[in-house]
């Protein structure tokens, strides 16, 4: 397989979420809108191939660059080419990555230490499903990380297992840098978003359902449920306005996530799963076919 190349980004809206960069800064595209500024080098080349911008000509209309504060990303990828592009190019966008070329390594390092996300190959080398194994170490040790998948395996059985096994999110390795960024960050988000729930109110009760956003901790008829980011926001979403129809997209919007119907079907079922195994008359989440998903009051 081609090794991961770093493309140009094309639009103003993709270089203030993506790679980041403008006037006095490392440039992700040949000329800077805000000044007019060209960089001499071939627009395919990778972005440290177009170099730094002239600080001389810094443009009094672009817009200040901040970067985040780094957090810890753990990839596995057994082709070294490819994971040494994606260390470069996560790193560039502000991220501390830690890399590993094989399961056995990646489970001794982090059983001692989690990442605060990981981006996980399913074929590592001759284990030709490791990734699907790592993925289950990963989601017994922690509910609350953030998981990827990122293979170049895209039929609908290995979408569906990984995301039965508690991925977060399915990307295929034809995935344009921005996009994985964004998706990255939606991810990001969606913990902070935990993190910053006010401490009046941080509780919502529906009935059995208990759903504490400050610990991402579900609990149903106080037993607790271990669900992941995308699946607590999906439940959120639903038992918020309880009663209401939740289309794929509205759910998509409220978990920060962007699939195909089957992935949100695939969600849904494993969800379902989760609190059936607390409780075999669980019922609460209807199906309204043609239309999507409520929260049933009556539970």
């Amino acid at each position: 397989m081609a090794p991961l190349r770093a493309r140009t980004v094309e639009t103003e809206g993709q270089v203030k979420g993506a790679l980041a960069i403008l006037c006095g800064k490392n440039m992700t595209r040949r000329e800077c809108r805000s000044c007019g500024n060209r960089a001499a080098a071939d627009p395919r080349a990778p972005l440290e191939a177009i170099g730094p911008h002239d600080r001389d000509a810094q443009c009094r209309r672009a817009m200040p660059y901040n970067p985040p504060m780094a957090r810890r990303i753990a990839l596995v990828e057994d082709d070294s080419t490819i994971r040494q592009n994606y260390v470069d190019a996560l790193t560039r966008a502000g991220y501390e990555v830690v890399a590993f070329g094989d399961r056995p390594s990646a489970s001794r390092a982090l059983s001692a230490r989690l990442p605060e996300l990981a981006i996980i190959d399913i074929g590592l080398g001759a284990d030709i499903d490791g990734g699907f194994q790592l993925c289950r170490e990963l989601r017994s040790a922690s509910a609350r990380l953030p998981i990827i998948f990122l293979s170049a395996r895209d039929s609908d059985f290995d979408i569906v297992s990984g995301l039965r096994l508690g991925a977060d999110d399915y990307l295929t390795k034809d995935v344009s840098l921005p996009h994985l960024l964004a998706r990255i960050a939606a991810l990001f988000r969606r913990v902070d978003a935990a993190d910053e729930a006010p401490a009046a109110g941080e509780v919502l009760n529906r009935g059995p359902l208990a759903l504490d956003a400050q610990r991402m901790a579900a609990a149903w008829r106080g037993k607790p449920v271990g669900l992941t980011v995308t699946e607590f926001w999906m439940v959120h979403s639903l038992a918020r306005h309880p009663g209401h129809v939740k289309d794929r997209d509205q759910l998509m919007r409220d978990a920060e996530m962007v699939v195909d119907d089957g992935t949100i079907t695939s969600h849904v079922k494993r969800i379902r799963k989760k609190f059936l195994a607390v409780d075999p008359a669980f019922a609460a989440i209807e199906t309204v076919y043609g239309m999507g998903y409520r929260w049933h009051e009556g539970e």
